[in-house]
C-alpha cells in the first residue's frame, strides 16, 4: 500500500493561487497512477485531476470543473504529486486529497479505483 501525505492548504481569497504536494511512498512509484480528489461540505468527493503512467508517456485528466485552471504534475524522483490551483472559485472550497493506484487502471475517475489515500488538507476560497 502507498502512504501518502498532502500539504498546502490554506484560506485565500477568490482569484487567488495555491499549490497543493503530496508525498508518496511505495514500490515502483513512477508507475502509480495518482490522482486528487475533493469533498465540500455536505457533498460527494469528487474527481478532480490524475496523472497516469502508460510506458514512457505521462496522461492527465481533469474534472470539467477545473480544466484550465488546474494543472497537475508529478516529480518521481521527489515522489512527489502537485496540484496547481490558480483563479480559485469559492465553489473550490473543500477538503483535498490524494489518491493513488498502483495498478495502473483504466478508470481513473473513479474513486473506487484508488486504495490508498491521504488525510486530506482542507482549501478555503472565500468570496
Amino acid at each position: 500500500q502507498v502512504h501518502l501525505v498532502e500539504s498546502g492548504g490554506g484560506l485565500v481569497q477568490a482569484g487567488d493561487s495555491l499549490r497543493l504536494s503530496c508525498e508518496f511512498s511505495g514500490r515502483a512509484p513512477s508507475r502509480y497512477t495518482l490522482a486528487w480528489f475533493r469533498q465540500a461540505p455536505g457533498k460527494e468527493r469528487e474527481f478532480v485531476a490524475a496523472s497516469k503512467w502508460s510506458g514512457a508517456i505521462s496522461y492527465t485528466y481533469y474534472a470539467d470543473s477545473v480544466k484550465g485552471r488546474f494543472t497537475i504534475s508529478r516529480d518521481n524522483a521527489k515522489s512527489t504529486v502537485y496540484l496547481q490551483m490558480n483563479s480559485l472559485k469559492p465553489e473550490d472550497t473543500a477538503v483535498y486529497y490524494c489518491a493513488a493506484d498502483p495498478d495502473g487502471s483504466t478508470s481513473v475517475y473513479s474513486e473506487n479505483t484508488y486504495d490508498s489515500w491521504g488525510q486530506g488538507t482542507q482549501v478555503t476560497v472565500s468570496s
